[in-house]
This record gives structure tokens, C-alpha cells and sequence, in this order.
């Protein structure tokens, strides 16, 4: 059988046969079609624009053994799924600290990664991931675990899919790669790549094509993912990076006529320049200015590099909870995406990013789907006023 139809009746399948599913049980759910090729090419639909939701800090196995931790993975499944169903979009993108793992005592975290994960799988969308600072992060243990109460009776998760179910305890983490490892192993939905192994200790590293309806070889955005470190190691697209972005644009993409869109987890110091000042949030559009951007320890010239690149239209980030604005900067729009999950820091309501790309004419729309169910802070990022006409915000 030919590998596209094979894949095609793949995805029909899982079309007709897949239900939206929560921590509790299961049911039945709408997908939109199936726009996946087996050559990692993301295709868009004759004369449909292309959905995609951000989930950004996730968060999930926060005290798991408590009862809180595991509730709060059950408030984030639902989030998702309201998002889901709301939205119906072509792709999702989990945009870092998908999990705790300094709060994660068993041996394989996938366990909790597939946990996330599934209210997308379960509506049969392709995602893809990229790494955040709490994704691989070493154990801390919590000081009460030492006091009278002593340390808790801790159940280890029962077998799963990716996670062997050996009921050994365990707080050794599991690294990146191992993570990468089990999504992409475990999931023929997911588009995550491992990225080249000279860029190691940085992990997601890697670019998506997506292709236009009638020729699947005509790219009509290119979306590059990277892994902005934290964790096991420091909080900083390295520079050979931005090396490896500089050759693969130039080998995809020379003469810069197709857009690009770039994603990673921490924000990088460009953001504080454009951050609204003193509740003026000038040119800004979002609804949540609550904290001051926690931006990368370094700049190592991706930037620069990116401003440099007139196909690159904007930049999408997480990390920062009280943070979902978009903001002009040189030629294009830096974005936080809005805190998903119930894990982590603060009390705001949750929800997602979406983004919405329109093939012909080529434009970027993107908005705010809350938790229950509005729809906030529309912006037009391309094409846009800001480009070459509007100067951004100074710091």
C-alpha cells in the first residue's frame, strides 16, 4: 500500500473512532479533519484558515501526593477539552512546563506527559511540544516530608502506555530526551522532534512546514520550536541555536518570502523592552499585565538574528503566569501565550492562545479562549500596523 494512503486511512480511522476523553471517563466528541502527512508536512485546507491552540504551562504532578496536586490535573484536563471543543483547531502546540517534574517521584514523568496530552489525542489532533524550565527539573523535596508527619504513603501511577508501571518509587527525573522519546514513540499524532543532537543539552529543537492545499512541496508558513533550557541546564537559546536557525532558514527559506512564526517557553530579553509600563499598555493587546516579564539569564544573538529576518512575523512564549499581551517589536509581535493549566503559581482564570493563519491573502489573527468559554483580546499581528509604520514601546 502507498505510505499516503496508508496514512490517510490512519487518520480516518482515528476520525471515526476516537473519543474526547477526561481523567474521569470518556466521551464523544467532533474533530476537525485530518490534515497530517506521513513527511512531517502540515497541510492546510482548500479555502480554510488554519486553527492552531497554545497550551503553555500545564503543569502537571504538582504534590501528587496530596489531594490538591491531583485535582488540579483534572482542572487542566478540562480546560483543555473547553478549548478544544470551542476552538476545533488544526494543531496544538504545548509551549513548555508541561510538567512539574520537580514535584514528579516516579521513575518516568511520561506518565504525567500523557496525561496533558490527552485531551488532544483523544479529539485526534497533531501536536507538537517544546521544552520549559520545570519540564526536567531535579526533585526538590519538601521540607514537611522531615517533620513529625514524616514522609507520605505515596502511590507510583499504575501502568500506562509510556510508563512501565513498575511500582518502584523513584527521584531520579527523566531527562529531556527521554521524554521526547516516550511523546513521539508513544503517539503517531505528535510532530515533536528531538532536533539535532550537536545542540544537546538543548533538545526541542526543530521546524514544521506548513504546505499549501494543492501542492504539499509549497510552504506557506514555516513554524520554528525551540528549546529555551532551564532545568537541567541554564535558561538560554545558546547560540548554536541561533546558528542552527541562521543555516535551516537560509536552507528553506533563502530569499525570506515564505512567513515564519517562532516558538519557545521563556521569554526572551526583548520582551522586557516591550513589556507595558505602569499599567499603560500602550500599543499592547492582551488582558492580563500582572507581573514583570521573567526573561531568559542571557542574550546569545537569537534576536538579533530574528529582527534581521523580515519572514519572521512573531514570536509566541510562556513562563510568564500573569502575562497573556502581544506586543509590536521591530518588524513583528512578541506574544505570551495564557497560563492553561492549575499547576504553578497564581490564581488568574485560565485558557489559551489560538492562532489563526489565513493562507491567501497571508495574515496572522490571534485571541484569547478562556476557561469558560469567552473570547477576549482579538488582534490582527500581520498583516499589521506595527511593521515598518510604528515604532515600538520604549523601555
Amino acid at each position: 500500500m502507498h505510505m499516503s494512503t496508508q496514512w490517510t486511512l490512519i487518520c480516518l480511522s482515528l476520525i471515526l473512532t476516537v473519543r474526547s476523553a477526561d481523567l474521569h471517563g470518556a466521551a464523544q466528541s467532533t474533530v476537525p479533519l485530518c490534515t497530517t502527512s506521513p513527511e512531517d508536512n502540515l497541510r492546510m485546507l482548500a479555502g480554510a484558515r488554519f486553527k492552531i491552540a497554545l497550551f503553555a504551562d500545564l503543569h502537571f504532578g504538582e504534590d501528587a501526593w496530596t489531594e490538591w496536586g491531583p485535582q488540579q490535573d483534572l482542572n487542566s484536563v478540562r480546560v483543555m477539552s473547553t478549548v478544544l471543543d470551542k476552538e476545533q483547531p488544526d494543531f496544538v502546540i504545548y509551549l513548555g512546563d508541561v510538567i512539574t517534574a520537580n514535584n514528579i517521584m516516579i521513575k518516568n514523568a511520561s506518565f504525567y506527559w500523557d496525561q496533558a496530552v490527552s485531551p488532544t489525542r483523544a479529539r485526534g489532533i497533531p501536536w507538537s511540544s517544546v521544552f520549559g524550565n520545570h519540564d526536567d527539573a531535579p526533585f526538590e523535596w519538601p521540607m514537611e516530608w522531615f517533620s513529625v508527619t514524616g514522609i507520605p504513603q505515596i502511590d507510583c501511577p499504575a501502568s500506562t502506555a509510556t510508563y512501565s508501571g513498575d511500582k518502584e518509587c523513584s527521584f531520579r527525573g527523566t531527562t529531556r530526551l527521554e521524554l521526547m522519546k516516550g511523546e513521539i514513540q508513544q503517539n503517531t499524532l505528535s510532530y515533536s522532534k528531538q532536533g539535532p543532537q550537536n545542540l544537546w543539552p538543548s533538545v526541542s529543537n526543530y521546524v514544521l512546514k506548513l504546505s499549501s492545499p494543492n501542492d504539499s512541496q509549497k510552504a506557506m508558513v514555516y513554524m520554528y520550536f525551540f528549546d529555551s533550557g532551564g532545568g537541567s541546564y541554564p535558561e538560554v537559546i545558546s547560540s548554536a541555536q541561533v546558528k542552527w536557525f541562521q543555516q535551516k532558514s537560509e536552507e528553506l527559506n533563502p530569499d525570506s518570502s515564505v512567513p515564519e512564526v517562532i516558538f519557545w517557553h521563556i521569554p526572551s530579553k526583548a520582551y522586557k523592552k516591550v513589556a507595558p509600563k505602569f499599567s499603560i499598555h500602550w500599543k499592547c493587546v492582551g488582558s492580563i499585565f500582572l507581573e514583570r516579564v521573567a526573561a531568559q539569564k542571557a542574550e546569545m544573538g537569537i534576536m538579533k538574528v530574528l529582527e534581521e529576518r523580515p519572514s519572521v512575523k512573531a514570536v509566541f512564549v510562556g513562563h510568564n503566569h500573569g502575562l497573556d499581551w502581544c506586543c509590536p517589536y521591530k518588524n513583528m509581535w512578541l506574544c505570551f501565550a495564557r497560563h492553561t493549566g492549575y499547576g504553578g503559581y497564581g490564581n488568574w482564570p485560565r485558557g489559551a492562545r489560538i492562532l489563526e493563519i489565513n493562507q491567501q491573502p497571508f495574515s496572522l489573527k490571534t485571541w484569547i479562549r478562556m476557561e469558560d468559554g469567552e473570547h477576549r483580546s482579538t488582534t490582527l499581528l500581520h498583516p499589521s500596523r506595527c511593521g515598518h509604520h510604528r515604532k515600538p514601546p520604549q523601555p
